[in-house]
């Protein structure tokens, strides 16, 4: 089974009033899990969609791994009601995963960064991803950045050394894309807000990194700046395109 990382940067409960009176769909819903993780020494929270009939299907779903973005509380990782709400009306059966990504007065800025799955919303997806190809065949970002940053998103982080630096950012990776990308077949997308002053020339740059490089692609700047009107607007059409790449359920 194919899987999806894809991300949200964004923080807090996020919730969708959707408009329309046509007929309704049979509706998904979410639990929250959990296992204790030796990476961050300690229990991981998770919220999982589950989509209509999951209980009684024997069908296998694609995956998608949703990282919420920094700063964040505790309990950020339980606000997908919007991702629930937008696969409902889609119909498209998936599961999605929501990891915790914060902790409460958290003053470990190596969980806050380098938690396995819990980096910065889009930053940590496309991580992630770009350097398992082989768990990931799509990779999106929503209003992320490609370097590692502070957890605000405005002041680059020193990792401590050139070369961990370098592994840490999407943008030393550009080179190497278009060869890994033909043995590992990958649909790759970010997108942005126009308004969005912390992190659309990021977004402008990788996409001219990755034109270069003649690395397939998918960006687009949309109206409207970091925040959540942009997310809630395009969440049903940016994940039914991720799931367009991924097996169906069967």
């Amino acid at each position: 089974m194919n899987r999806v990382a894809t991300s949200l940067l964004v923080t807090g409960v996020l919730a969708l009033t959707l408009a329309g009176s046509g007929p309704s769909r049979p509706a998904g819903h979410v639990v929250e899990t959990g296992f204790r993780s030796v990476g961050i020494g300690g229990k991981l929270r998770l919220a999982v969609y589950l989509p209509p009939g999951y209980e009684s299907s024997h069908l296998r779903y694609p995956v998608v791994y949703f990282l919420h973005g920094l700063p964040a509380r505790a309990t950020s990782f339980r606000g997908i009601d919007f991702l629930r709400h937008a696969l409902d009306e889609s119909g498209r059966g998936a599961i999605v995963v929501a990891p915790q990504g914060a902790r409460d007065d958290d003053t470990d800025p190596e969980y806050l960064d380098w938690g396995p799955g819990l980096s910065a919303g889009g930053y940590g997806a496309v991580l992630v991803a770009l350097h398992h190809l082989d768990r990931f065949s799509v990779v999106e970002s929503w209003s992320g950045y490609f370097h590692p940053t502070n957890p605000q998103g405005t002041q680059p982080l020193d990792l401590g050394s050139a070369s961990l630096n370098a592994r840490a950012s999407a943008h030393t990776l550009v080179a190497s894309l278009r060869r890994a990308f033909a043995r590992r077949p990958t649909f790759f997308a970010f997108y942005v807000g126009r308004g969005d002053d912390r992190f659309r020339d990021e977004n402008e740059l990788l996409d001219r990194e990755l034109d270069r490089a003649r690395v397939p692609h998918v960006f687009h700047v949309y109206p409207g700046g970091h925040q959540q009107t942009v997310w809630t607007a395009h969440a049903r059409v940016w994940l039914e395109l991720a799931l367009d790449h991924l097996s169906a359920a069967k």
